[in-house]
């Protein structure tokens, strides 16, 4: 007797010429029908291996994997910190992990009630009114503070085609912009490496549809002219929008709302603890000010009577940016996190960032140079330009890093410092941790001087030297290769 499935397959496919059904509902046939004869085996032999050497080999294999359970992180603009795992744990109770999608709202008033408050948590955060936890990332957060920011002009009558970015942005902000349909002008920093306020006074036009920005900015220095830029961009009808990828320094301490951002995007898995990194999971939640929220994706969350339902009744709304309502293992986890911590919690976290960064860089000053070397937040820039001469760049000390088990900052970003290294220790770095990052740093530079040759192979100690970066990523060898110790 054949399945629901089968039957149902059989009816969804009838009358259509062109498809042969596959598989045992197609009567008379086996699989192997349907496969060239090239790609057949002719026979088939399953390895004789025992338990304890398959063991061994995987447990060697995690044993050669870089993580932040094994290894610091100081990657600068990235927040690679140590998350709790208790919060993944937490993910994984049956009445989380079990949930799906498509349940009625009746089935998941709980879960539904958490992302509810999950939203009031980031507006608490963040000073804003209204919050969509919808977007899958940081940079489709962007695109979607864009979208809205394009909904605003074009309600009001008031069609604007450029978004202004500071020279020091993340590369993420221009895409976006561009995605969205906007012009990129881009504006230079100033001797402190803040925005030039003559370079955006100077660009602001009627054009102008918003300024993107992130504070601190790339450099790890808070704009401390924010107030005169938000009333600068206001005046000329555009709007303000936070890259909330630095907001780690700020947690507890200020608030984006504040400052006169109309627009945020936060990025759950760097911020709140969820592990970073590996193309995914992420989540990049875009909160507004009242005058936005009406073009917020549907569907929003609202209570009717006793109960929370989706609500897709939004005229105004610019639709649906992502298959159903986010990625909320990850919103799950910020959640656990933020309600662990309470407001002193998130406050101590923003506060050892920042101590954390400019203990380093106090240490480091006498090393090496740091092009902009006054009080940062979370993370600060290093050049090595000096080294040149030498022939010893930014990604040789990166490479020489990895060899003393530290995973290498950002290298060459931000752009406008020029073999630039950026380092960001995080606030769940002890104390111990940092020493030894320095003492590293230390000895580094000292081979840069004596032994400039001796980091150009770096690194020796891993199972994977160096490679062609060029070749590396224009050209990668993904295929498989047989061998005899393959399993």
């Amino acid at each position: 007797m054949k399945n629901n499935t089968s039957l149902i397959f059989e009816k969804s496919v009838k009358g259509r010429k062109a498809f042969s059904l596959p598989g045992p509902v197609a009567k008379g046939k086996k699989p192997a029908d349907y496969i060239p004869a090239g790609f057949l085996r002719s026979s088939l032999e399953f390895p004789e291996i025992s338990e304890l050497d398959i063991v061994r080999h995987y447990t060697n294999l995690a044993s050669k994997n870089f993580s932040v359970d094994g290894n610091f992180y100081p990657l600068g603009s990235c927040t690679m910190k140590y998350n709790p795992k208790i919060n993944e744990r937490i993910c994984a109770y049956e009445g989380f992990k079990d949930v799906h999608p498509l349940f009625p709202c009746k089935k998941v008033q709980g879960y539904m009630s958490l992302l509810k408050e999950m939203e009031k948590l980031l507006c608490m955060i963040t000073g804003m009114d209204e919050f969509c936890l919808h977007p899958s990332a940081g940079a489709h957060g962007e695109l979607l503070g864009l979208m809205l920011i394009r909904a605003f002009h074009d309600k009001q009558g008031n069609r604007r085609k450029k978004i202004i970015v500071p020279d020091s942005s993340h590369g993420t902000n221009p895409s976006s912009a561009a995605m969205a349909g906007y012009r990129i002008a881009s504006i230079k920093s100033d001797r402190d490496g803040q925005i030039d306020l003559n370079e955006l006074r100077n660009a602001l036009d009627d054009e102008v549809a918003a300024l993107m920005m992130t504070n601190p900015n790339t450099l790890g220095l808070f704009e401390d002219k924010i107030l005169e830029i938000a009333g600068m961009v206001h005046e000329k009808g555009a709007l303000l929008y936070y890259d909330g990828a630095n907001l780690n320094p700020l947690l507890g301490l200020c608030r984006p709302g504040d400052m006169g951002f109309d627009v945020v995007h936060l990025n759950l898995h760097k911020t709140f603890s969820t592990p970073h990194g590996g193309g995914g999971p992420g989540s990049g939640p875009v909160g507004v000010k009242k005058k936005l929220e009406p073009f917020l994706p549907v569907p929003v969350i609202r209570r009717e009577g006793d109960i929370l339902t989706f609500d897709f009744n939004c005229p105004d709304s610019i639709g649906m940016i992502k298959a159903f309502w986010g990625n909320t293992g990850v919103i799950l986890k910020a959640f656990a996190y933020i309600t662990a911590l309470g407001d002193e919690g998130l406050k101590k976290t923003g506060e050892t960032s920042v101590l954390n960064a400019n203990y380093l860089r106090k240490k480091l000053e006498e090393h090496y140079n740091i092009p902009f070397n006054k009080a940062c937040m979370h993370e600060f820039v290093i050049s090595v330009k000096d080294l040149a001469s030498k022939g010893v760049h930014a990604i040789d000390i990166a490479k020489a890093l990895i060899d003393r088990g530290i995973h290498p900052p950002t290298v060459y970003f931000p752009l406008i410092v020029e073999e630039s290294i950026m380092v960001e220790p995080t606030e769940t770095e002890s104390k111990s941790t940092l020493d030894s990052f320095i003492d590293e740093m230390v000895q580094i530079r000292k081979e840069a001087e004596q032994d400039p040759g001796s980091l150009k192979n770096a690194p020796v100690n891993m199972s994977v030297k160096r490679l062609d970066e060029f070749k590396a990523a224009r050209f990668p060898d993904v295929r498989y290769k047989a061998g005899k110790n393959n399993i």
